[in-house]
């Protein structure tokens, strides 16, 4: 591998967490009788800000209501989301094999950091990870480069020794915007030729091809 920093984000690109994001919404919704949403609604705005999310899926933009949907659906991911993320099958054996290699690995999401403490911690795979950076620890989501360049910096990397790995266009935006390389991969609603728009040194279906020539 030609770098010694990946750096991934989270949902659909190292775990699935649908029941709980897809319960959370609902619950929300239903606190504030605003209709349900399907869950492949729900699932394609996974890698935007919760208020974004928010917004797409209603069409409200009213900040009180806004505020009150965040904490009727952090009330039930509180409950529901940890315990109920399922790591991809090739997740650990691919942190694994990059610590192995001497390779730096974090993880840059719009998921809140504790969330993210709270699932890696329920799986055992605090140690694979190096550096964490969540929805709550930068002022701008993705796609704007901040956190991206937050965990690049906390690792002491140059922006050409970081390869980012996500499932999404907002992923390849946010790579793009921190001018680091991009691996996209196909776990999540975005397709193969939807990435073609954005530079991508690879096109992977699962994370074991990160290691593929």
């Amino acid at each position: 591998m030609n770098y010694n920093t990946v750096i991934f984000d989270f949902d659909y690109t190292l775990a699935d967490a649908t029941y709980g994001i897809v319960s959370s919404f609902n619950h929300a919704f239903s606190r504030l009788e605003i209709p349900i949403c399907d869950s492949e609604s729900i699932k394609r705005t996974v890698g935007l800000s919760l208020d974004e999310a928010f917004v797409q899926l209603t069409g409200y933009n009213d900040k009180t209501l806004i505020n009150s949907f965040r904490n009727f659906f952090r009330e039930k991911a509180d409950e529901v989301m940890s315990k109920n993320t399922v790591l991809f099958e090739d997740t650990v054996s691919t942190l694994q094999r990059l610590k192995s290699e001497g390779i730096n690995t974090g993880i840059v999401t719009t998921k809140y950091h504790f969330r993210i403490d709270e699932t890696l911690n329920f799986h055992g795979i605090s140690d694979l990870v190096d550096v964490i950076v969540g929805g709550e620890d930068v002022k701008m989501p993705k796609p704007s480069p901040e956190g991206l360049l937050l965990a690049i910096d906390s690792l002491n990397a140059e922006l050409n020794e970081v390869l980012y790995v996500g499932d999404s266009l907002i992923d390849a935006k946010t790579a793009l915007a921190a001018s680091v390389d991009f691996a996209a991969v196909t776990t999540g609603t975005t397709n193969e030729n939807e990435f073609l728009q954005y530079p991508c040194v690879k096109i992977l279906k699962s994370l074991s091809e990160l290691f593929n020539q």
